[in-house]
C-alpha cells in the first residue's frame, strides 16, 4: 500500500483524494453484496427455490391519503385534508371572512 505525505497536499488534492476513496469504498461493497448475492441464489436454486420465493417481495407500505376536513364552499370537489400548506381556496375564503368552523366539513 503506498504512503502519502498528507501535509504536503493541496486541500483541492486532499478532496479528490477524499472522493476516490469514497468511491472507491462504494464499488467495493457493491462488488461484495454481488457476490453474496450470487452465492445465496445459487443455493436457493440448489434447493429447487427461487431467491424471491424464500425472501419473498419486498412490499412498500403504502398510507391512505388522509380524509378530508375541509370542503370549498362553492365547489364540493375542492378538499383539503387539513395537512401540509394551504390550498390557495382555503387562505382566500379565510380572508373573506369565512371561518374554518364553516369550512370543516361536518361528520
Amino acid at each position: 500500500m503506498a504512503d502519502y505525505d498528507l501535509e504536503a497536499l493541496s486541500l483541492s488534492e486532499l478532496k479528490k483524494m477524499q472522493k476516490d476513496v469514497a468511491k472507491a469504498i462504494s464499488t467495493y461493497q457493491d462488488r461484495q453484496k454481488a457476490e453474496a448475492r450470487a452465492k445465496v441464489e445459487a443455493v436457493a436454486r440448489d434447493l429447487g427455490y427461487s431467491l424471491a420465493e424464500l425472501v419473498g417481495t419486498e412490499t412498500k407500505s403504502s398510507r391512505a391519503p388522509a380524509a378530508a376536513k375541509y370542503r370549498h364552499p362553492e365547489n364540493p370537489a375542492l378538499t383539503w385534508s387539513g395537512r401540509g400548506r394551504k390550498p390557495q381556496w382555503f387562505v382566500e375564503a379565510l380572508e373573506a371572512g369565512t371561518t374554518t368552523e364553516e369550512l370543516a366539513i361536518s361528520q
